[in-house]
């Protein structure tokens, strides 16, 4: 072969790789959320084991994907959350940022994803604020939300018998959603709102505003919080004798995680709502038992397996626009019916509300458990039209009317 022959071969097969480069698309996604705090079972390094499980299930790499995963604290502080988004944005590359509990540091992610033209996808928030008056072109709200928990738990509660409310409310833009979602359900329902207390995040003490409900005379204490502070509630409230005493307890956002924690002995009988559950089929028992191995042992939550399923539908988007181009991604997302092993076939509407059903739970007591994770009895399934609030009367501006 002559020099100028060998020459041009060499040139042409450099050509052909820097093409194939070029071809190959590289995301980075960035799980943000309570990595040492009270919401750190709920999410937490197990939100970034689910995040790199879609990863490996999505076979990214065989589809001309790059894809890393990087993880950070926000420590439910809003500056702390908005700051690292910014820096992930401008500096460090990221293209998605999913999770993020805590609502008041949703919120403020939702506004500098929008300003910074990327993607949210949050699976650990609960404010329906975000598809709300909120919402934004940028985000998806994929797990759960405040409306869906009122309509699936205050529901319930009402339906028992338990017309007189009286809430013990985090006091942050979560609990602040959550009691009054739950309010308009009560209300609509013929029931009464007594009174309310707020509390401030992550508090030990719950006996004062206990003892403050208790004495409301109320039907139903209503538990507009979360994780360590749900925990700390309903152990206290036991302590207190007020369930022995004929009130009831509505955990308005319960997660197995909790109820692990609890014991099946304090926790039996509550009612609670989630969208997963690491039991309900062969497909949530085949990752659960996938993702059990990779975390110690502990079962996800529905936060870390929304995640999962909001970081397969992105890389499904990806692949399908063989780019990342935000703006098309987020429109073909939507246009796209979401299909994952953990949450089924669903939809993502112009609000950006991830639609799934939603699913009743009873706690089992103790005898009725088979196992250290055999936590829920099923009580009903909610159809997803009737778990989440009618897109018109959400205020979202992206809603044409």
């Amino acid at each position: 072969m002559t020099t100028k022959k060998l020459l041009l071969l060499t040139t042409f097969a450099s050509i052909v790789a820097a093409g194939a480069a070029q071809a190959q698309t590289s995301v980075k996604l960035g799980v943000l959320n309570d990595r040492s705090g009270l919401y750190a079972d709920i999410s937490g390094e197990g939100s970034a084991i689910a995040a790199r499980m879609a990863v490996e299930d999505f076979k990214a790499a065989d589809k001309g994907i790059k894809v890393e995963v990087v993880a950070a604290d926000h420590q439910n502080k809003p500056d702390v959350g908005s700051s690292i988004a910014r820096q992930w944005y401008d500096t460090d590359g990221v293209d998605v940022i999913l999770d993020v509990p805590t609502s008041s540091v949703a919120l403020a992610v939702n506004q500098v994803t929008r300003e910074k033209n990327k993607i949210f996808i949050n699976s650990g928030a609960a404010s329906s604020d975000l598809t709300g008056a909120q919402c934004s072109p940028n985000t998806v709200h994929w797990t759960y939300d405040t409306v869906a928990l009122a309509n699936g738990t205050g529901s319930a509660m009402v339906k028992k018998g338990g017309n007189t409310w009286y809430f013990i409310t985090a006091d942050y833009a979560f609990g602040h959603a959550l009691e009054r979602d739950t309010t308009a359900v009560v209300n609509k329902a013929g029931g009464k709102v007594l009174g309310s207390v707020k509390v401030p995040l992550n508090n030990p003490d719950f006996s004062s505003f206990l003892l403050q409900a208790q004495g409301s005379g109320a039907k139903v204490i209503g538990l507009a919080n979360a994780g360590g502070d749900t925990i700390n509630s309903i152990k206290q409230a036991g302590e207190f004798g007020i369930t022995k005493a004929g009130q009831a307890i509505a955990g308005l956002l319960v997660f197995s995680s909790d109820v692990h924690s609890l014991g099946l002995k304090t926790a039996q009988g509550l009612v609670l709502t989630e969208s997963f559950y690491w039991d309900l089929n062969d497909n949530t028992r085949a990752f659960s038992k996938r993702f059990a191995e990779k975390s110690g042992g502990k079962m996800p939550t529905m936060v870390q397996a929304g995640v999962y399923a909001g970081a397969l539908h992105y890389l499904k988007a990806v692949e399908a626009l063989k780019g990342k181009d935000p703006a098309k991604v987020m429109a073909k997302m939507k246009e796209m019916p979401t299909d994952d092993p953990l949450f089924g076939k669903g939809t993502i509407r112009a609000d950006g509300r991830k639609m799934h059903d939603m699913f009743l739970f009873e706690v089992k007591k103790p005898e009725e458990s088979k196992g250290p994770w055999d936590l829920y009895k099923l009580v009903a399934t909610i159809p997803a039209e009737e778990a989440y609030r009618p897109m018109k009367d959400g205020g979202c501006p992206l809603v044409k009317s």
